[in-house]
C-alpha cells in the first residue's frame, strides 16, 4: 500500500499555509492528521469551519464523542489526542478510560457515549432504548443532530488516519482489550 507522507508547510497550498501558521501559534505544532488534510488545496480550510461550527454540545460532551466515536473506530491517532484534550476539559484519567469503555458515572454523559457508541458501531441504526434513554436524560432533537454532526466530524477523521497511517504526534494512547458491547 502506498505510504503516506505528511506534507510540510512549503508543501501546501498558501491558504493552508495560513492555517499551518495558525496552528503553529496556537498549540505549538502542527498535528500531523491536520497536515494530512492539506494534501487537498480546500480540504483544510472546508474540515475547520465544519469542525468549529457552533454546536448545542458542550465541550465536554464533544470530547466524550470524539473519545469514545474514535475507540469504536480503532483510531489510535484520534484517541491519543482526545486523551489529552479530554483532559484539558477536566475529565480525570478515570473519567476517560470509563469514556472509552462508552460508560461514565453520570447519568447524562453515560447516555451520550452509549448512544455515539452504538450509533457509530451500527451506521445510524441505534437501539432505540438507547435514544429513548438519551432524550430521558434531558437531551433534546437540536442535540441529538448535533451529536450526528460530531460523530460524522469524528469518523472522518479516524478513517483519514486508519487509511494513511500517519505517525501519531501526542502521547499515545493505551490499548484496551474490550469489547464494546
Amino acid at each position: 500500500m502506498k505510504t503516506f507522507t505528511v506534507p510540510t508547510r512549503e508543501q501546501v497550498a498558501p491558504a493552508n499555509q495560513a492555517i499551518f501558521d495558525n496552528l503553529q501559534k496556537a498549540l505549538g505544532f502542527v498535528p500531523n492528521l491536520y497536515a494530512t488534510i492539506a494534501h487537498s488545496d480546500n480540504g483544510l480550510t472546508r474540515f475547520l469551519a465544519y469542525q468549529n461550527a457552533k454546536t448545542s454540545l458542550t465541550n465536554k460532551e464533544k470530547e466524550a464523542v470524539n473519545l469514545i466515536v474514535s475507540q469504536v473506530n480503532g483510531c489510535v491517532y484520534c484517541q491519543s489526542a482526545h486523551l489529552v484534550l479530554g483532559k484539558m476539559n477536566g475529565f480525570s484519567d478515570e473519567q476517560l478510560l470509563d469514556i472509552r469503555k462508552a460508560k461514565s458515572t453520570d447519568a447524562k454523559l453515560h447516555s451520550l457515549v452509549q448512544l455515539a457508541a452504538e450509533i457509530t458501531k451500527t451506521r445510524g441504526y441505534a437501539n432505540p432504548a438507547l435514544v429513548d434513554a438519551f432524550f430521558n436524560e434531558g437531551y433534546t432533537n437540536e442535540n441529538l443532530v448535533d451529536l450526528i454532526l460530531q460523530i460524522s466530524d469524528k469518523t472522518a477523521m479516524n478513517y483519514l488516519h486508519n487509511l494513511t497511517k500517519v505517525a501519531v504526534d501526542f502521547p499515545l494512547a493505551p490499548a484496551l482489550e474490550l469489547e464494546l458491547a
